[in-house]
């Protein structure tokens, strides 16, 4: 009789033959890249960008208040660039139909976008990474690096963003990382009180968006605190409203399903009925998440990043600039999680004229876990 561990799906492995056809592709530009979620930052692709990541800045999201700050028109927020680009995003070739996690990106923003500006990408393939890792062994670093350019041939962006190519069955069987949390996850005694979610829940409410008071340079001090961020508690319905925003990576209905199954096999994972359904199902499938060695169905990586990058955006308020942000996912979000983001600032330093302070951030879990770090560079305005 077969094992439970036998009975379930085995999936396509790493081999030494899909790495050296990756290894080919180092450093070439990628033609016919894959239709973005957004070709132009329009007011409602920016405001529901913002509201999949909880972000109500009016700067992004309210046309008339936006008109009276020096931009004279609603701003994308920075990380609205993931929804103009499958590839930043986590969208990966090679190893068909091995699983692929984003895990973190290291993002420069040279000039804002504004409302209406059309977005046009570069990218290729940067790198590839072998490392060990607990959740699912031998795992493959994929580093793409993306340029971003608006519609006068200006480049606003560029991002080295990378997936781990894990794989699903040593996660699954073999991987240690969430034994414990694997357990937490199926328990029904892992539920929160009502008083204990209104404690959190204040965070919410006291959210300070900095807005049109500047946070001028010479009032930081290093070793200075930003507010807390809460995130959460995370739900399916919050992962999913992300989605709406960002456009998701392989998220498609009916034909169009059909179309990117049929020209791309490795991503069709029969579901309970047979029907051979896509690997971002991750994130609303608890019975999928686990088979690849998950807790449950968890937050997408670009979200996460999003959060950190909002910390940032609420704190130096509508003329600051974030210029710089490094972001690496250590751990996955199952719903049920809460996170807590906290920064502070490390450094205050000046540069070709302007005035800067780098941001040092760490995003745990409820329960004290490493969710994420990053590091943030944000130009703030000068009294002088």
């Amino acid at each position: 009789m077969a094992t439970a561990a036998e009975q379930k799906t085995k999936f396509p492995k790493i081999t030494e033959e899909g790495l050296a056809d990756l290894r080919k592709r180092i450093g070439v530009k990628i033609e016919n890249t894959v239709e973005p979620w957004n070709y132009e930052a329009t007011r409602d692709g920016i405001r529901h960008y913002a509201h999949g990541i909880g972000d109500d800045n009016p700067l992004w999201c309210d046309p008339a208040y936006a008109e009276k700050t020096k931009y004279g028109s609603i701003v994308a927020l920075p990380s609205f660039l993931f929804s103009t680009s499958r590839i930043v995003s986590g969208y990966c070739g090679g190893l068909p139909g091995v699983h692929a996690m984003w895990a973190g990106a290291d993002w420069t923003w040279h000039k804002p976008v504004l409302r209406n500006d059309t977005i046009s990408t570069e990218a290729y393939l940067k790198d590839l990474i072998k490392h060990e890792t607990r959740f699912a062994g031998t795992a493959y670093q994929q580093i793409y690096h993306v340029d971003f350019y608006n519609q006068s041939g200006d480049k606003v962006s560029e991002c080295d963003s990378y997936v781990f190519r894990t794989d699903r069955d040593e996660a699954r069987e073999r991987g240690t990382k969430y034994t414990e949390a694997r357990a937490e996850h199926e328990s029904v005694s892992n539920k929160f009180t009502d008083e204990q979610m209104q404690e959190w829940f204040e965070l919410y409410r006291n959210e300070e968006v900095r807005g049109a008071t500047p946070r001028y340079w010479e009032d930081v001090q290093e070793g200075d605190k930003l507010p807390r961020m809460m995130k959460g508690p995370m739900t399916v319905t919050g992962f999913i409203g992300y989605a709406q925003g960002w456009g998701g990576l392989y998220i498609r209905a009916n034909k169009l399903h059909w179309k990117l199954i049929d020209q791309h096999p490795g991503l069709g994972i029969p579901n309970k009925f047979g029907v051979r359904d896509v690997p971002e199902r991750v994130h609303w499938d608890d019975d999928f998440a686990r088979e690849v060695g998950t807790p449950g169905a968890y937050d997408y990586g670009p979200e996460r990043c999003s959060w950190l990058t909002h910390q940032v955006t609420n704190w130096i308020g509508d003329d600051g600039f974030l210029h710089k942000s490094n972001c690496q996912i250590r751990r996955h979000n199952p719903d049920g999680d809460v996170i807590f983001i906290d920064g502070s600032i490390v450094r205050k330093f000046e540069e070709n004229g302007k005035k800067y302070v780098e941001i040092q951030q760490r995003a745990e879990t409820h329960r004290g876990e490493m969710s994420a770090i990053g590091t943030a560079v944000a130009e703030l305005p000068s009294k002088g």
